[in-house]
């Protein structure tokens, strides 16, 4: 068996490179990220294993990759790019990395929370202009941050904000606990919530999550954070209330187009700050993304499994 990384972008292709160095797997790469699905059949030739980072893998396109077995997938949001189901009714399997970027985006997400609070980007823009813009902002410590879904994000994060002399508390699908965080319904934490951060996997239960009702449920002049994805939130509703000032700011690292289409109704807003979907993009996170998908090479080449 052989694995193809059909899309890999310098600082990947070098971290595979330094990786492979060091132990005998049969893994080749193609160096080129901007491929398009049609590009796989040819790319794959006979390999079995395809190790995917950003390209759409449509399940028909799959099927005609003859060879083809296992997708690995360098994240956990396959579903953004593929269907999962539909490739296992053509006997392909999706494996997907849990954890490797939890520190990174964690701190992203904060990042962002800070910029959002301080109106920095709003400010850096002006100046750069030639305009003294000042803006108020708003101070953190005290206030109350709500994190939506509580996985090991979501827990660097809440140990991060602690850490600033926040209140940290969260809703999660199933019941967790967790130290320093207190678990709230839904409600109580949209109302509650100076910042509000998501962090939930996008699936069927989730896409469009963060509705029009729950939007409108926010406290008012909230700031909202998302580095998880996109689709989770209603962008419409979202811009709406960013517009009115419901939202008094938002911190986007993600959206439902990606890349961001030039001239996007989200760029013309100023209390808005963005980020090009790049909180995992960490020498470390990136170590441990590639180490895991290789170590996933090796499990289905030991096991056909």
């Amino acid at each position: 068996m052989r694995a193809v990384f059909v899309d890999a972008n310098d600082t990947l292709a070098a971290v595979t490179d330094k990786l492979l160095a060091s132990q005998k797997l049969p893994v080749s790469i193609n160096r080129n990220p901007s491929i398009k699905p049609d590009d796989l059949p040819g790319l794959l030739g006979d390999a079995e294993i395809m190790i995917v980072d950003h390209t759409a893998v449509p399940s028909a396109i799959a099927e005609t990759c003859k060879a083809l077995k296992h997708v690995v997938f360098l994240g956990t949001g396959a579903r953004s790019y593929m269907n999962p189901e539909e490739l296992a009714e053509r006997d392909i399997s999706v494996h997907t990395i849990k954890g490797y970027g939890d520190t990174a985006v964690a701190e992203c997400a904060i990042a962002l929370m800070w910029a959002s609070a301080k109106s920095f980007g709003e400010m850096d823009r002006g100046m750069r202009e030639g305009n003294w813009l000042r803006r108020d902002a708003v101070q953190l410590t005290g206030k109350t941050l709500g994190l939506i879904g509580f996985g090991g994000i979501a827990a660097e994060a809440a140990r991060m904000a602690a850490g600033c002399g926040m209140k940290v508390i969260a809703w999660n699908r199933t019941p967790k606990t967790h130290p320093g965080v207190e678990f709230v319904s839904l409600e109580k934490l949209l109302a509650e919530s100076h910042v509000i951060s998501l962090h939930l996997l996008l699936n069927d239960e989730t896409k469009g999550f963060l509705s029009r009702e729950r939007i409108a449920q926010m406290r008012p002049g909230s700031i909202l954070i998302n580095t998880a994805r996109g689709a989770v939130v209603d962008e419409d509703a979202m811009f709406e209330a960013l517009r009115s000032g419901h939202i008094a700011h938002a911190g986007l690292d993600v959206f439902t187009v990606e890349p961001l289409p030039a001239g996007h109704a989200l760029t013309k807003l100023p209390n808005v700050t963005l980020s090009a979907h790049s909180a995992f993009r960490t020498p470390e996170a990136s170590d441990n993304l590639i180490g895991a998908a290789l170590d996933h090479c090796r499990r289905i080449i030991a096991t056909g499994k």
